[in-house]
C-alpha cells in the first residue's frame, strides 16, 4: 500500500502542557527536597496554544506529530474519567486534520495518574487491567480520529535506569552480590521514606513510578500492559497500527567487546522481541552510541563533542540503530525520537543533517519506514532537570509563553523534500 512517509516532532503531555496535578511527577516535583531541580508549574502551555504549535509545525513544511494524551488528566481518580479532557484532545486531533497534521498519539509517556502508584504502579498486577481499561476507554470515543499508537514510551526506560544506578552503586562500594542484603545510606532512606509518604505509603514501601527501578519482574509486567492494551484498543478499532517505543543506544563492539555489547543489546532490545511481534510497528528512539569493551560500557572518547545531557554528538547512531533492528524485526520502523540538546541551533542543523541523511540510506536500501520524528518541537520540561536543557525546534519564553521558531524548525522541513514523499510499506 502506497503511503505518505511521516516527518515531524514530537512533545509529551507531562513536559508541555501544564497544571498535570492528578499524576505522579507533580507530586514529586512539590515535595519538600524534591530531586527536581524545578517543578513543571504551567509547562509550556501546550494545553492552550497547541493550535499556535501545530501550525508552526505544518507551516514549516512537516507533516507528522507525536503527542500523548495524559492518563492523569482522563483518569484522575480510579475509575472516574473526565469527559471534558476527552473532549480537549478531540480539540487537539481536530486541529492536527485541520493543518493536513498526522497524529501519532502515545497512551502513556512516563507519567501516570497518581492514585496508580498508591496501589503499586508499575510492579503491581493491577496496573496491567487499568492501563487496558483507560486505553480502551480513549478509543471508544476517538479511534476514529487516530491511526497510529504507541502504547508505552520507552517501554525499556526502567531497567536501563536500573543499570545505570547500579553502576553507580558498585562505584560507591555498597552495591549487593545476588542474595545479599545492604543499608542503604541514610540520605536515600530518607529520600524514598519522603516519597512513599507523597503517595500514602508505609515509609519502608517503595514507590514505583514509571522511571522507578525496574526489576525484572516488573519488566515483563510492562510488556503485558503493552499487549493487553493493543489487544484492547485493536478490538474496537481494528484499524489503528499499534506498536511501543523503545529507548536505544546504537551499541557498538570495540575489539573484544563483542559478549558484552550482545548482553547489552539483549538486554535494550532482543529479549522484548516475544511481545512485540503481533504489532503493526516498533517505535525506536536513539540520541548516542555507546562504545563497549570486554568489561562493559566505555566512556565517551576523549575530545568528542558532547551535549546539554553529556551525551556524545553521534547522529549517524539512528540509521545503525535502523539497520540493526530491522535484522531481527520485519515490521515497520518508525523513529518516534532523534535529537539533541543544545543551545547551539546550528548544531541541531548538523545533528539533523547527518541523522537524516542515515535514515535516507536505510529507505533506499528498502528497510520498511513509516517515519522520522525529531524530539522535540518545543523546549519543555526535562524532567529532573526542569527547564535548561533545550531540545526544541522552538524556543519559549516562560515569562510569556512566546514561541519562536529556529532556524532547525524550517531545516528538518527542507529536508523532507528531499526525501521520498511516498514509500512502499
Amino acid at each position: 500500500m502506497s503511503k505518505q512517509f511521516l516527518l515531524g516532532a514530537a512533545i509529551a503531555a507531562h513536559q508541555a502542557e501544564g497544571n498535570n496535578i492528578h499524576s505522579d511527577f507533580w507530586a514529586l516535583e512539590q515535595m519538600e527536597n524534591s530531586t527536581y531541580k524545578e517543578p513543571s508549574l504551567d509547562a509550556v502551555d501546550h494545553y492552550h496554544r497547541y493550535e499556535e504549535d501545530i501550525r508552526l509545525l505544518s507551516e514549516a513544511g512537516l507533516n507528522a506529530f507525536r503527542f500523548s494524551i495524559e492518563w492523569a488528566r482522563i483518569e484522575p481518580e480510579k475509575g472516574r474519567y473526565e469527559e471534558k479532557e476527552i473532549e480537549h484532545y478531540r480539540s487537539v486531533l481536530e486541529c492536527c486534520k485541520k493543518y493536513g497534521i498526522t497524529p501519532v498519539v502515545t497512551m502513556h509517556h512516563f507519567s501516570s495518574p497518581k492514585w496508580l502508584i498508591s496501589q503499586g504502579g508499575w510492579e503491581d498486577e493491577r496496573t496491567i487491567e487499568a492501563f487496558a481499561k483507560y486505553c480502551r476507554y480513549v478509543v471508544e470515543r476517538l479511534g476514529d480520529k487516530l491511526e497510529y499508537i504507541c502504547t508505552i514510551n520507552e517501554a525499556n526506560m526502567g531497567l536501563q535506569i536500573a543499570a545505570v544506578a547500579q553502576d553507580i552503586m558498585r562505584k560507591m562500594g555498597i552495591a549487593p552480590q545476588i542474595g545479599m542484603k545492604f543499608e542503604l545510606p541514610k540520605e536515600i532512606k530518607a529520600k524514598k521514606a519522603g516519597e512513599a509518604a507523597v503517595f500514602g505509603l508505609d515509609p519502608e514501601q517503595t514507590v514505583n513510578t514509571f522511571l522507578s527501578l525496574r526489576t525484572t519482574e516488573g519488566d515483563i509486567l510492562v510488556m503485558r500492559a503493552h499487549e493487553a492494551a493493543r489487544d484492547a484498543m485493536k478490538s474496537v478499532c481494528p484499524h489503528l497500527k499499534v506498536g511501543l517505543t523503545l529507548s536505544l543506544f546504537d551499541i557498538q563492539a570495540q575489539p573484544g567487546g563483542e559478549g558484552e555489547a550482545a548482553k547489552l543489546w539483549d538486554a535494550d532490545f532482543a529479549h522484548y522481541l516475544p511481545y512485540i511481534q503481533g504489532d503493526d510497528f516498533i517505535g525506536i528512539q536513539n540520541y548516542t552510541r555507546k562504545l563497549v569493551g570486554k568489561d562493559g560500557a566505555l566512556p565517551t572518547p576523549e575530545g568528542a563533542e558532547v551535549t546539554q545531557m553529556d551525551y556524545e554528538f553521534y547522529p549517524e547512531g539512528i540509521g545503525h540503530v535502523i539497520r540493526h533492528v530491522s535484522e531481527s524485526l520485519s515490521i515497520p520502523i518508525l523513529v518516534t525520537e532523534n535529537g539533541i540538546g543544545t543551545d547551539d541551533d546550528t548544531r541541531r542543523v548538523e545533528y539533523i543533517r547527518r541523522a537524516i541523511a542515515g535514515v535516507k540510506s536505510c529507505l533506499e536500501d528498502g528497510i520498511p519506514m513509516i517515519g522520522y520524528i525529531h524530539w522535540s518541537l518545543l523546549d519543555n520540561f526535562e524532567w529532573q532537570e526542569g527547564y535548561e536543557k533545550t531540545f526544541g525546534l522552538i524556543a519559549v519564553d516562560r515569562a510569556t509563553q512566546k514561541r519562536a521558531p529556529k532556524p532547525s524548525l524550517k531545516y528538518l522541513g527542507n529536508l523532507g523534500k528531499e526525501i521520498s514523499h511516498e514509500i512502499l510499506l
